[in-house]
């Protein structure tokens, strides 16, 4: 049975022109920080990863810097808090590795203020006077730093209709003017939409190579500031000095080439094929099940993702009996210690815990065809068939 993968924002097939600069960058033997032919061979790889990387998401070269990961990218933002103001903010619905640095409990913003429906529309730019009121700064002073992601990466939804939000300043009505600066997740945003930016850029963006076609185990902070951020990682001042250690000159060639690659994609408007593909599957699915939800469906959101909640079939299970029947899809679950644990996104957007359970992630590519689509969504309704009648 030849499996069928829906799985591409956990992460993507190597793209063939990745792989081939991939090898190519094997042959090279020097180091980039060697001043002979050797090294500069080597540097010019990484230089040119780092053009591609700027043009894909819009920044000035220099602006890139590279890491192991989207997460380390984000690790080096939040550690530049300092320089903002010192204290962090994540909304409830980032990922962990931003999620988990934050300095305030977020979810309470959201219950005061709604700013997320069940429908899965989010205004994020309204919880920043929020931000600023004195009752969020009382010890540290006002949040500085924010996190805010151009799309979700369980449901897709985009947050400000896929512009990336930049820093700026609100006037809070007690606080006076409050500036604020931002983290913007671009991660699943970056190869499948234009990179669009608010009227001022973010303070710092991070994405990740293994979700556009390249290589797992590397990333960028692309950082927007005047001032270079403090390295984490000290000793040879590589990556101009704001990230020690010597480049992964094979994995970063390989970025830089699926960066070019996936904005070609974007430019002939190849996703656009991709959303028809997910709205077969969703009226497939819908048909089958008139209690299921498609989070997000009335809102902007990524062309290739399909949060699938069909309450009181919980997602994990579906996603054991979808891998069984050849299909490889996620459960917007975690799993932590042995405990399954509801989706924190699906919570903060209004879904009650038997809702949340029951999600599925089904995230298409670009190589995904009607036949695969319309095989899962067959090989789906027949397992939720079962379910049924089992619950008779």
């Amino acid at each position: 049975m030849r499996r069928v993968y829906l799985d591409h924002n956990a992460t993507t097939p190597l793209r063939a022109q990745a792989r081939d600069a991939m090898v190519a960058a094997m042959d090279v033997v020097g180091n980039p920080s060697s001043v002979h032919a050797e090294g500069r061979a080597a540097k010019m790889l990484v230089e040119r990863a780092r053009v591609q990387v700027a043009d894909l998401v819009g920044c000035k070269p220099q602006q890139v810097v590279f890491t192991s990961s989207a997460t380390e990218a984000a690790a080096l933002a939040v550690a530049q808090k300092g320089r903002h103001g010192g204290v962090f903010a994540a909304l409830p619905t980032e990922h962990d590795c931003l999620g988990v640095w934050s300095e305030r409990d977020m979810a309470s913003v959201f219950a005061k203020d709604g700013a997320l429906s069940p429908q899965g529309g989010a205004e994020m730019l309204n919880l920043v006077s929020s931000l600023a009121e004195p009752q969020w700064h009382a010890d540290r002073g006002p949040v500085a730093l924010l996190a805010m992601s151009a799309a979700n990466s369980e449901t897709g939804v985009l947050g400000q209709k896929g512009r990336v939000i930049g820093s700026g300043h609100v006037n809070a009505s007690r606080a006076g003017t409050v500036p604020y600066s931002t983290i913007c997740d671009i991660t699943q945003l970056a190869g499948k939409m234009p990179v669009i930016y608010d009227d001022v850029t973010p303070s710092y963006a991070i994405l990740s190579a293994h979700k556009i076609g390249g290589p797992k185990g590397v990333g960028a902070l692309i950082n927007f500031t005047a001032d270079d951020p403090a390295p984490m990682l000290r000793g040879g001042g590589q990556e101009m000095n704001r990230r020690s250690g010597t480049e992964n000159i094979i994995g970063i060639a390989g970025f830089g080439a699926a960066a070019q690659a996936a904005g070609m994609d974007v430019t002939a408007g190849l996703w656009d094929e991709v959303a028809q593909l997910r709205s077969i599957l969703e009226n497939a699915i819908a048909s089958a099940s008139k209690h299921t939800i498609f989070v997000g469906k009335d809102v902007d959101r990524l062309p290739n993702t399909s949060c699938i909640l069909t309450p009181g079939w919980k997602g994990e299970t579906q996603v054991m009996q979808m891998d069984l029947a050849g299909f490889a899809v996620s459960a917007g679950s975690a799993c932590s210690s042995g405990k399954v644990k509801a989706s924190k996104v699906l919570l903060a957007m209004g879904y009650d815990e038997t809702e949340a359970g029951s999600a599925i992630r089904v995230s298409l590519g670009l190589e995904t065809t009607q036949d695969e689509v319309m095989a899962f969504a067959d090989a789906w309704t027949k397992a939720f068939a079962k379910h049924q009648s089992r619950k008779a």
